[in-house]
């Protein structure tokens, strides 16, 4: 069979047709397995999958790399494949866009998969935020400082304004890349990762202000405003958020000797509790550097921690969650084997489905707020 790729459209096939989505939904997870090998197989080395980590074991298997959004963007950056399959979220896809070559086409296997926290600051708010500190005279000696976890307006804001992207890997160095160069950050939309990140570089809590876009003016004043180092956004994410300091307390009287490690995204009070906090990256990195008989309760996304108990486990290292009832990011799990399949068999028959592209006018900006972002170290 000889692949036309090169020819391919963004257009899908017609309900009803062998590559209709409604003719996967309705089968099994297991009998993806064969359809998908065989799939990758015919693309050969003109597709990638990227697989973030909070995805379910049925999808990431397939992955040719996995990763955090740091890792996952520096491969998007530096691979020549033709098509980049992104097993993760829409602003992951947008950010494999922005930074991939003109020749390349992202795909994200189901569109439903966003980010709860990326839908907290939208762009029109940020500009209302941006004119208050204007008002206030402020805004020429603030540098505004994105999470990843935004959309591709919201980095092209920041890029535009002399700002960069971060990601909870290089959050450290972005706000030392950001003092640098003005008084105070403006970062959003993650207040807890922006409030750990600011108070382990020894800024106060009071000089960490909370932006609420719903509120007049923030919620804030003139004089607060001037006062801030760090004005954090008024947004989470909702699987971290749910870690409390009393899940730390719980899991250290039912297991003395315990290591709380937890990913920075989760509360204050939570991470001031945790003998350790990073990136999955650098979760992953402490599981795996520790001696044999260690016992770890993590407090991130539960598919990641149940991977880390399963791979860790014969080197008698012991993995729990930091909640029982630790919470699934279910956007990452909307994308399903069967939408997998879906995406890569279109692909062999020289259709792209759902093919994100960036607007050429968002696209500039973004682009010099995330080459920021790979700089910064």
């Amino acid at each position: 069979m000889t692949l036309t790729l090169d020819k391919a459209t963004a257009a899908e096939p017609q309900p009803g047709s062998t590559c209709s989505l409604d003719n996967y939904l309705s089968l099994p997870d297991h009998s993806m397995d064969a359809r998908i090998a065989a799939a990758r197989a015919k693309l050969g080395s003109s597709t990638i999958l990227l697989g973030h980590h909070y995805q379910r074991d049925e999808v990431i298997r397939f992955a040719d790399f996995t990763g955090d959004s740091y890792k996952l963007s520096k491969v998007a950056a530096e691979t020549d494949a033709r098509y980049l399959v992104f097993c993760g979220v829409h602003f992951m896809a947008e950010s494999a866009d922005i930074l991939g070559r003109d020749n390349q086409q992202v795909i994200l296997p189901d569109l439903n998969a966003g980010c709860s926290m990326a839908d907290m600051a939208e762009i029109s708010q940020v500009e209302a935020c941006w004119e208050a500190l204007e008002r206030a005279g402020l805004a020429h000696e603030t540098i505004p400082l994105t999470y990843m976890n935004s959309t591709a307006a919201i980095k092209a804001f920041c890029g535009e304004r002399g700002g960069l992207v971060c990601t909870s890997s290089n959050a450290g160095a972005a706000f030392r890349w950001a003092f640098a160069r003005g008084k105070r950050i403006l970062f959003l939309p993650d207040q807890h990762l922006g409030r750990n990140t600011g108070y382990a570089m020894g800024i106060s809590l009071s000089e960490m202000p909370v932006w609420d876009p719903w509120a007049l003016e923030g919620g804030q004043t003139s004089e607060s405003l001037a006062a801030s180092r760090v004005l954090l956004w008024k947004g989470h994410c909702s699987v971290h958020q749910r870690f409390l300091p009393s899940h730390v307390d719980d899991v250290r009287a039912r297991y003395p000797g315990i290591q709380v490690i937890v990913h920075p995204e989760c509360r204050w009070e939570v991470c001031q509790k945790a003998d350790a906090l990073g990136s999955t990256e650098r979760l992953i990195a402490l599981v795996e550097q520790a001696p044999a008989g260690t016992m770890f309760a993590v407090g991130t996304e539960i598919h990641l921690v149940n991977r880390l108990a399963h791979r860790f486990a014969a080197q008698g290292k012991h993995v729990i969650t930091l909640d029982d009832t630790g919470c699934l990011c279910t956007t990452m799990y909307r994308i399903s084997p069967q939408h997998l399949a879906w995406a890569l068999e279109n692909l062999v028959a020289g259709r792209v489905v759902n093919h994100i592209k960036v607007r050429d006018s968002v696209k500039q900006w973004a682009r010099i707020a995330l080459d920021r972002m790979l700089e910064v170290k």
